[in-house]
């Protein structure tokens, strides 16, 4: 079980960590941009989106040989917060900012990013898209900053033509403070029955009919300005983790107990029980559980790798990233001034 992680003394960590280095890591990419991304969609081993700031996507059609760089015309001053690939051709794109500045934006390409439509587009005050993701290419569905003590959540039934507001009686009040953070593009979690997860700092919101009933589950993460949950990541119905930490305290190196940065949930997010500190202690963003059953984390303060033994992390390196995508087990990290590498063996 996963949950059964012990710790282990310093010395022999490093000694394990030294025999295990080589087997795997992240080789780097040329990305051929210094923009920042913060979201990565793997559809395939070949074909992976990534979107990122001022304007900029990043698309792949050969698993990272190569990356095209593409500049969305109107879009120099968004930065993509979330990006979602339905095929080589097909994508959307979400930026993140305030949307009386007009950065409250959903975009979509079907041609392969050669032109872009703006398929969602929001002015009123207080709006701040955090997160999106797809049931399949039609159906989706959107978080943003809580409005009128309701969570903000968005959805579209037809390929982004339109898209209508979750009505608020549907939806639970929030706690004074509580949002999401728009940081790697996975505070929402779709499966293709319609179910859906949904995180803030320290709940997680559940459907499991595409928005129209929702129940509220209770996470260990503390609810903070800074600090919480980053990000989720299920890889069947019932079994999942939240990612997080403290953003202003990415790389503090302290215990589970104090600053902990991974819990897991075995029953659809009904309860939740931190795991022991994934190391390199701090921040995790983004996560996913790889065909071997090994778990992998990313951050700004590294990458760890939770064994099939599930007796103790890994500290794999200390580069930063914010977010990570996988397709079995291809997988592609992306961070800041256009750092990108792919996971191998």
């Amino acid at each position: 079980m996963i949950r059964q992680i012990f710790k282990k003394k310093a010395t022999l960590l490093l000694i394990f960590l030294s025999i295990n280095f080589a087997q795997a890591q992240w080789k780097k990419q040329n990305s051929g941009t210094d923009a920042s991304f913060r979201s990565i969609h793997a559809l395939s081993k070949k074909n992976v989106w990534a979107g990122g700031s001022r304007g900029t996507i990043l698309r792949t059609k050969n698993g990272g040989n190569n990356w095209q760089v593409i500049r969305v015309k109107g879009a120099e001053s968004l930065d993509f917060r979330d990006i979602y690939g339905v095929n080589y051709k097909i994508a959307y794109a979400m930026s993140a900012g305030n949307a009386e500045d007009g950065a409250a934006k959903v975009f979509k390409t079907i041609d392969g990013g050669v032109t872009w439509k703006v398929v969602l587009h929001r002015t009123d005050k207080g709006v701040f898209f955090d997160s999106m993701d797809f049931w399949n290419e039609n159906e989706g569905i959107l978080i943003g900053d809580p409005i009128d003590d309701k969570p903000f959540i968005m959805r579209t039934l037809n390929g982004g033509d339109s898209w209508q507001r979750i009505e608020k009686d549907k939806l639970p009040v929030v706690l004074e403070g509580e949002a999401s953070f728009a940081s790697s593009g996975t505070c929402v979690v779709t499966k293709a029955n319609g179910k859906a997860w949904l995180n803030t700092q320290s709940r997680v919101l559940f459907t499991p009919d595409k928005g129209e009933t929702w129940q509220v589950y209770q996470t260990p993460f503390k609810q903070g300005l800074t600090s919480g949950i980053f990000g989720l990541h299920f890889w069947n119905e019932n079994e999942g983790i939240a990612v997080g930490g403290d953003y202003k305290n990415d790389k503090q190196k302290v215990d589970a107990e104090r600053l902990p940065n991974v819990a897991i949930t075995q029953d659809s997010g009904k309860t939740w029980e931190f795991l022991a500190a994934a190391q390199p202690y701090g921040l995790k963003e983004s996560g996913w559980m790889l065909p071997n059953k090994n778990l992998l984390l990313v951050g700004t303060s590294g990458t760890s790798l939770l064994d099939e033994s599930k007796s103790t992390w890994k500290a794999i390196d200390i580069e930063s990233f914010h977010a990570v995508s996988c397709f079995k087990d291809a997988c592609w990290a992306i961070g800041g001034k256009g750092n990108l590498a792919k996971w191998v063996k």
